[in-house]
C-alpha cells in the first residue's frame, strides 16, 4: 500500500475504532482495556498481522508527553480536594519516598542478577518506579470500584502525583550512566529545582488560568475547552523551560482548577474526560507499534524475575516503609501495595535511554515493556478480587454517590427553592461563577421577565431575577443564602 496522508488517517481511524469496540467488551472477560490497546498496537506492527513498520522513539516520546499532559490534567480536574486533603500526607510520602525506595530497591536487585552497571540498574529501577496514572484512573474508574477509608483518593493521588518523581529520577540516573565519573550528589540540585519550581509554578499557573478562563469573554462555549488546553500546554512547557517539572506543574494546576468555580466547567471537564480516553488509546497503540515482540522473547525470563520482584517485594517494602508514620490497618497497606500498576508511563520513560543512545537502551526498553504488561495483566485483572479478599471494598449498594448523583437522584428529602433577587442585592451584577455557590446546590433555572433561562457559570444575576435552586439538605440552603448575601428565611414556602 502506498503511504499517503489519507492512508495514515484510514489506518489510524480503523485502529481507533477497533480499540474502542474491543475495550467495550474487554471487562466481560476481566481484561484491562489498556492491555488490549497495547495488544492491538503490537498486532498492527511489523511483527504482527498489520505489518505497519514504526521504529521512531522520538515520535513515540512526543506522543507520550502530549498524552500524559491530557491524562494527568484530566485526572487532576476530577480530583476532589475535600477527599484528597485527609490523605495528602500519605499520598505525598508514597509519591516521593515510595518512588525513590522502589527505584533503589529494584535497581539493586537488577544489579545483582544482571550484568548491568549500578547506574544502569538504578536507571531501569527509576523508569518503572511510579504507578501509572492512566492505568490506575482507567481501571479504578472503569470498574467503579468503591473502597473503604479514603483508599481510593490515596491511590489516585499517588498515581497522579508520582510520575514527576519518577521522571526526575530517570533523567538523573540517565545522566549518571552517560557521565559515570559524576557523583550521585551532583543530581540533588537538579532534583530539588525540578520539584520546587514545578510545584510553585503549577499553583501560580492554576490561579492565573482561573482568572483567564473566568474573565475572558468568548463568543462560543466550545472555545473554553480549547482555551483550557492552551493554558495546560503553556503551564507544562513554560515550567519545563524554566527548569521545573512540567508534569508536576500541570497536575497541581489541574487539581486547583478542578476545585474552583469556572465558567462552563462541566463542558471543560467532559471534553478533558473524552480527550484523556483518546490519548490513552493513542498512546498505547503507539507504544504497541513501537515494540517488536520478537525482540522481547529473549528477555522474558529476566523480565519475569524483575516483574515479580517489583510486584511482591520492592513495591510492598516501599509502601510499608513510606507509611510507617501513619496509622493504617495492615490490610489497607497490602492493598495499596497491590495497586502498583505499571503501564504507559514507564514505557514512555524508557524511550529516553533510546534517544540518548546508551549501550543497553534496547534491552532496558524491552524489559520495561514486559514488566509493564506483566503488571497490568497480574494486578490489573485482580483489583476487585484482592479488595474482596482483604475486606477493603464496599458493597455495591454502599458505593458513595458523587455530589451530582446525590443532587439529581430522586431522594424524598430533595428541596427546590425559589429565591427572589431584590433591588440592591449584592449578588446582582455578579456572574454565577463568582458567587462561591455551594457544590451540592445548583441554580437549575432563572425566571427573568416572564421567561425561564438555563444558566451557566458566565450568566450574570440581575435584580428581580427569581432563582430556582435545587439541593438536598436544608443546611445547604443556608450556604446558598450566604453566597447570595441574603438573610431571608430559608424555611419559607418551598416548591
Amino acid at each position: 500500500m502506498e503511504i499517503t496522508i489519507e492512508n495514515i488517517i484510514l489506518v489510524g481511524s480503523i485502529l481507533l475504532l477497533i480499540s474502542i469496540i474491543a475495550g467495550k467488551t474487554s471487562y466481560r472477560f476481566g481484561i484491562p482495556t489498556l492491555l488490549l490497546f497495547l495488544t492491538i498496537g503490537m498486532l498492527a506492527g511489523s511483527d504482527g498481522i498489520g505489518g505497519i513498520h514504526f521504529d521512531n522513539p522520538k515520535i513515540a516520546q512526543f506522543v507520550g508527553v502530549v498524552s500524559l499532559n491530557f491524562i494527568l490534567f484530566s485526572g487532576g480536574l476530577d480530583t476532589s480536594w475535600q477527599s484528597v486533603k485527609p490523605v495528602l500526607k500519605e499520598g505525598i510520602m508514597l509519591s516521593t519516598l515510595g518512588v525513590l525506595l522502589t527505584a533503589v530497591g529494584l535497581g539493586y536487585f537488577v544489579f545483582l542478577i544482571t550484568d548491568f552497571s549500578l547506574y544502569e540498574s538504578l536507571l531501569l529501577g527509576a523508569i518503572v518506579s511510579s504507578t501509572d496514572a492512566a492505568a490506575v484512573f482507567s481501571i479504578l474508574r472503569g470498574k467503579n470500584l468503591a473502597l473503604k477509608k479514603n483508599l481510593r483518593p490515596t491511590l489516585e493521588l499517588e498515581s497522579g502525583s508520582n510520575d514527576p518523581m519518577a521522571y526526575v529520577l530517570t533523567i538523573a540516573f540517565l545522566s549518571l550512566v552517560q557521565y559515570p565519573e559524576s557523583s550521585i550528589l551532583s543530581v540533588l540540585p537538579f532534583f530539588f529545582l525540578q520539584m520546587v519550581i514545578g510545584g510553585v509554578l503549577g499553583f501560580l499557573f492554576g490561579r492565573l488560568s482561573k482568572i483567564i478562563i473566568n474573565r475572558i469573554k468568548l463568543d462560543f462555549e466550545g472555545l473554553y475547552p480549547v482555551l483550557t488546553i492552551a493554558l495546560m500546554f503553556i503551564t507544562f512547557s513554560a515550567t519545563d523551560f524554566i527548569g521545573g517539572n512540567g508534569f508536576l506543574a500541570i497536575y497541581i494546576c489541574s487539581v486547583y482548577l478542578g476545585n474552583q468555580n469556572l465558567i462552563h466547567k462541566k463542558t471543560i471537564m467532559r471534553m478533558f474526560d473524552g480527550m484523556a480516553w483518546l490519548m490513552e488509546i493513542v498512546l498505547f497503540l503507539t507504544l504497541g507499534l513501537l515494540v517488536f515482540p520478537s525482540e522481547i522473547v529473549p528477555f522474558i525470563g529476566i523480565g519475569l524475575l524483575i516483574a515479580l520482584f517489583l510486584i511482591f517485594v520492592a513495591r510492598p517494602l516501599a509502601v510499608f516503609i513510606s507509611l510507617i508514620p501513619f496509622r493504617m490497618k495492615l490490610r489497607r497497606r497490602f492493598y495499596i501495595s497491590w495497586v502498583g500498576l505499571r503501564g504507559a508511563v514507564p514505557i514512555v520513560f524508557a524511550t529516553y535511554p533510546l534517544l540518548a543512545g546508551i549501550d543497553k537502551a534496547h534491552m532496558i526498553f524491552n524489559i520495561v515493556f514486559f514488566v509493564s504488561i506483566t503488571s497490568v495483566l497480574i494486578q490489573g485483572t485482580t483489583l476487585s478480587m484482592v479488595a474482596k479478599w482483604l475486606h477493603v471494598g464496599l458493597p455495591q449498594k454502599a458505593k458513595p454517590l458523587s455530589p451530582t448523583d446525590e443532587l439529581l437522584s430522586e431522594h424524598p428529602k430533595a428541596l427546590m427553592k425559589e429565591i427572589k433577587i431584590e433591588e440592591g442585592c449584592p449578588a446582582a451584577g455578579l456572574k454565577i461563577v463568582n458567587l462561591n455557590f455551594p457544590k451540592k446546590a445548583i441554580i437549575a433555572m432563572i425566571e427573568r421577565d416572564g421567561n425561564y433561562l438555563t444558566p451557566n457559570g458566565s450568566t450574570v444575576i440581575e435584580a428581580n431575577d427569581k432563582l430556582v435552586v435545587l439541593t438536598d439538605k436544608v443546611e445547604i440552603l443556608e450556604k446558598v443564602y450566604d453566597s447570595l448575601s441574603l438573610n431571608g428565611d430559608i424555611f419559607q414556602e418551598q416548591d
